[in-house]
């Protein structure tokens, strides 16, 4: 799939919110889920339901819980965490651009591999995502460092 970056065999993120052929292609790929973090304050070039609906048609499973990049907490984590456990995978995740999904599914990953907040910003950059704030930098860091630790 073009203009996405797969993580490992269960999970990918799309630096692009699918279309109807993309979803179509995600399901023709392999992909058994699709996981949309879109809020309701961005542009829905497929809506939400929409989106879910062709993801059924597909035979994927779908879920929509929209995160807002300034909003992120650790409870946000912890169940985008537990969601992508549950759902079957390969797992397609998407927001706008990439930075939320990706920021999520690095985090979960980190904390699945026992790294630390600094590898998991380093790990996450060589993968072609960045935190492209201090403060999401920070985020990522403490949040990896916290669950790991546990």
């Amino acid at each position: 799939m073009q203009d996405a970056i797969r993580i490992n065999d269960r999970y990918t993120v799309a630096r692009f919110a699918p279309t109807g052929g993309a979803i179509r292609q995600a399901a023709d790929e392999g992909y058994r889920s699709i996981v949309n973090l879109k809020t309701p304050d961005e542009k829905q070039e497929l809506p939400p339901a929409e989106e879910g609906q062709i993801v059924r048609e597909h035979g994927l499973s779908y879920v929509h819980h929209p995160v807002a990049g300034e909003n992120l907490s650790n409870e946000t984590v912890d169940w985008f965490r537990e969601l992508v456990e549950e759902i079957p995978g390969p797992v397609l995740v998407h927001c706008a651009s990439g930075k939320r999904s990706g920021a999520l599914v690095m985090m979960h990953m980190a904390v699945q591999e026992g790294l630390s907040g600094q590898q998991a910003i380093e790990k996450a950059a060589s993968l072609g995502f960045e935190c492209d704030t201090p403060q999401l930098e920070g985020f990522v860091r403490k949040y990896v460092e916290r669950r790991t630790a546990v």
